[in-house]
């Protein structure tokens, strides 16, 4: 569970944000999507190798 001191005086909003800010650093929502359908590990270790060699083809081309 989430904890946000609010402050004497803080707008509402601003303690808003930094609950928002807070949620997304936990990585909840990301986990509980990955956690949906299972992904074998070959297949995520494939999707990682594919994305690393379209990045450094898009960094060779922007150098050349």
């Amino acid at each position: 569970m989430l904890i946000i001191p609010i402050k004497d005086g803080e707008n509402i909003d601003r303690a808003l944000k930094r609950y928002k800010r807070k949620f997304d650093k936990t990585g909840v929502v990301r986990q509980l999507r990955s956690r949906q359908a299972f992904i074998k590990p070959s297949v995520v270790k494939r999707a990682q190798v594919q994305k690393a060699a379209y990045v450094q083809n898009m960094r060779d081309n922007l150098e050349s």
